[in-house]
C-alpha cells in the first residue's frame, strides 16, 4: 500500500502481504475538477482540469505519465484566458489498467468509446 493511503490500523497491509496480492491490488484516483485562472471578478470561474493517481505494486511508479500545462495566461498551453486542456484523458489511464485487468483489445472500444481519439490509449504504466 502506498504510505499516503494508510490502511486500518495496519490490518490491510498485512494481509496482502501474507496473501501474496501485492501485485493484484490497484487504486485509481480520478480528480477531475479545478477553476479558471484569472478573477471573474468575484473569485475564480470553474473550469475543468484533471489528475489521476494510480497506486500498487503491479504499477511503474514514481514517474509522470502526461505533462504539467505551463500556467501562464496566454503562454503556451492557455487556450483561452487561462484556460489548459488536460493532455492525457482518463479514458486513457483506465484504458491502461483495463488492459492489465484482461479487457481485450476487441473490447477496449466498447469499454471506451472515446479511446480511439487518443494517440496513445495504453500509458504504459503497468508491468
Amino acid at each position: 500500500m502506498h504510505p499516503l493511503l494508510p490502511a486500518r490500523d495496519g490490518r490491510d497491509r498485512r494481509a496482502i502481504r501474507r496473501h501474496e496480492l501485492r501485485q493484484s491490488r490497484h487504486i485509481l484516483h480520478h480528480q477531475r475538477f479545478r477553476s479558471h485562472l484569472p478573477s471573474n471578478g468575484g473569485g475564480s470561474d470553474h473550469r475543468w482540469g484533471t489528475y489521476s493517481i494510480v497506486v500498487g505494486g503491479a504499477v511503474d511508479g514514481q514517474k509522470t505519465y502526461g505533462t504539467f500545462p505551463t500556467l501562464t495566461v496566454g503562454g503556451p498551453d492557455d487556450v483561452s484566458t487561462g484556460r489548459w486542456i488536460p493532455t492525457t484523458a482518463v479514458d486513457q489511464h483506465a484504458a491502461t489498467l483495463a488492459k492489465w485487468m484482461g479487457i481485450s483489445p476487441a473490447n477496449m472500444a466498447t469499454v471506451f468509446p472515446n479511446l480511439s481519439r487518443f494517440a496513445t490509449p495504453d500509458l504504459g504504466f503497468m508491468i
